[in-house]
């Protein structure tokens, strides 16, 4: 039995490393229109329970050209670039630039398109999705009502190093829409041509990138993970040049536009790279609006209000990392750049979710040295909170700079609480007693120890029973046959079922479903996304449509799902697959 020191230190470690998610109460269902209107509200409560925004189709829109969206606030709150034309150049003293996108060559095609974001989000019947107008205007090949399109400067560190302008180099953002529930939303598509910001881009993204981002927002979504959103996925025949793995095999792949979806797109960057130029009235402005818009419970007269932001958005960010370690999550590129001040999971890279439990995983391979390795993500968002402090030290006075530094301090803290609200859930334990972490940090150590699967083995000690148990009849549950091999497994057994034991009035059946809800059964694994890709990139859609609706009800066993082995041990080619930061 290991000693309670090395429990203490593995406690640390695993709070360094991981963290949980809240509840979600999953679909009974296996309706892929089954979903959780909420769940990108990260202030959402533990037993949110899973609701259907029904409207029937007459009150949907069914005529594109009525569809309506606004750059207004945006351009009379800010200065746009002086400089006319997608060219790459210094861009000085503003936040965006206008930037026209570039239509994709070629006969395009609606490779998928997410059902709850164009009728949940944009007010839209599904049915004019088939048309040639939304393959236009879903592409940035024709203009929205109401579109000035946009690209967005910002700056960033990138793996731990100043990289000076950076911005929207494939992107552009055509407009704010408003719908029918109060809610605006930014609209972006990615892949959509040149912009003042694409350095040595041709700002064009493939269907293998696109393919993964569209999935992976709308399945971190249903997760319950903050995100941005996906409307669509638009391929074209249009010859894009890629050398994925930056080792001079450059091949030719295919043009492809996710039209995607936040509630905003500034991020850490956005204030950095203002504040790296000495503009500092613009940097107040862009706070101001940031809060104005997004932050109501910060009040624009408070002489505090950055601090309050800052504070705001430290508690968040430790959330968010929280929330990804509790699925196994790896973002891959955790660069400032790539971190939102609304701490929303944004720009899906190289990310992975993470298979056999190890803390030293990299889903990026230009990540040679593993700085953004899946344990090391707290740490990253610790020092991308640290460069926002120094974005922010120019409006602050010394005494909020002081009670900034106090305020970061206490992310650790946080995030730590939240790591093990989220894991004590994951194992389905109610309460708090004093070995509740060294539970988690045992059953941790044990899963590295046999490399046991993360995800299905929080699944499948869900699904079974406290009787099966107490006797290990659980040889048909792979991964947990495989964690039992460990010499202490009957040493931790004991100890859980005996904590789970002193539950009052906790049934078997409460237990196990307590822990469904919180513990998916599939998550997008780079093979499942590999896999669907090489069907795509022959015009086969039908397993990323196939994915699609299964990560849209993530907790709820699915006989499709089964049938194609997304539960089932990864298949041996898994292993071999490589994701760059090429797209």
């Amino acid at each position: 039995m290991w000693s309670i020191y090395t429990a203490l230190v593995f406690a640390l470690v695993a709070a360094s490393r991981f963290t949980p998610v809240y509840v979600l109460e999953f679909c009974q269902s296996t309706d892929p229109d089954c979903h959780d209107d909420t769940a990108s509200n990260s202030h959402r409560s533990p037993h949110t329970v899973k609701s259907r925004w029904n409207v029937s189709v007459s009150n949907l829109m069914q005529d594109l050209g009525q569809f309506r969206v606004s750059c207004k606030k945006l351009i009379e709150a800010f200065p746009l670039d002086e400089v006319d034309g997608n060219f790459v150049h210094a861009v000085k003293n503003c936040i965006f630039s206008e930037s026209t996108p570039t239509p994709l060559k070629g006969p395009l095609r609606l490779a998928a398109v997410s059902k709850d974001v164009i009728e949940g989000i944009l007010d839209l019947d599904v049915a004019v999705t088939q048309s040639d107008d939304f393959l236009q205007y879903a592409s940035g090949g024709r203009l929205m009502l109401g579109s000035v399109p946009l690209a967005h400067r910002y700056g960033g560190h990138q793996f731990g190093y100043w990289a000076g302008q950076l911005g929207d180099g494939r992107a552009h953002f055509l407009g704010q829409y408003s719908n029918r529930k109060g809610e605006i939303w930014e609209l972006q598509v990615k892949g959509s041509g040149k912009t003042p910001y694409s350095r040595s881009g041709d700002g064009r993204a493939v269907i293998r990138s696109s393919v993964r981002e569209f999935l992976c927002s709308e399945a971190m979504h249903f997760l319950g993970v903050p995100t941005s959103r996906a409307a669509s996925l638009i391929v074209s025949e249009e010859p894009v040049l890629r050398d994925q793995f930056y080792n001079g095999n450059v091949k030719t792949e295919r043009g492809a536009v996710v039209l995607r979806l936040a509630k905003s797109w500034f991020r850490i960057g956005s204030l950095e790279i203002l504040a790296q130029s000495g503009e500092i009235d613009l940097l107040r402005k862009l706070l101001d609006f940031v809060i104005n818009e997004h932050f109501p419970s910060i009040s624009s007269s408070d002489p505090d209000k950055y601090l309050v932001f800052y504070s705001v958005v430290v508690n968040e960010t430790a959330h968010l990392i929280a929330q990804w370690m509790s699925v196994g999550f790896a973002h891959g590129v955790c660069n400032t750049d790539n971190f939102s001040l609304l701490s929303i999971t944004i720009d899906y890279g190289p990310f992975g979710f993470m298979e056999s439990y190890n803390p030293n995983f990299v889903p990026n391979t230009s990540d040679d040295e593993g700085r953004y390795s899946i344990g090391a993500q707290a740490s990253v968002g610790l020092f991308n909170l640290e460069k926002l402090l120094g974005a922010l030290s120019p409006v602050l006075t010394q005494k909020q700079q002081k009670e900034a530094k106090v305020i970061l301090k206490g992310y650790v803290g946080i995030y730590q609480m939240r790591f093990h609200q989220m894991f004590k859930e994951k194992l389905g334990l109610l309460g708090e007693e004093e070995e509740d972490s060294y539970i988690i940090a045992f059953l941790l150590k044990m899963m590295e120890d046999t490399q046991s699967d993360f995800t299905m083995t929080f699944r499948q000690l869900s699904e079974v029973s406290v009787l099966q148990l107490y006797n290990r009849s659980f040889t048909q549950m792979w991964a947990l046959d495989n964690l039992s091999l460990h010499k202490h497994f009957s040493d931790w057994l004991k100890m859980y079922l005996l904590r789970v034991s002193r539950q009052e009035n906790d049934t078997d059946l409460d237990h196990q479903n307590r822990m469904k809800n919180v513990n998916p059964r599939y998550v997008l694994r780079n093979w499942m996304a590999e896999s669907a890709i090489r069907k795509a990139e022959m015009n086969d859609f039908s397993e990323v449509e196939l994915l699609h609706n299964i990560l849209s009800s993530p907790f709820v066993t699915q006989q499709t799902a089964e049938e194609a082995g997304y539960a089932a041990r990864p298949p041996l080619w898994a292993n071999r697959l490589k994701v760059s930061c090429s797209s």
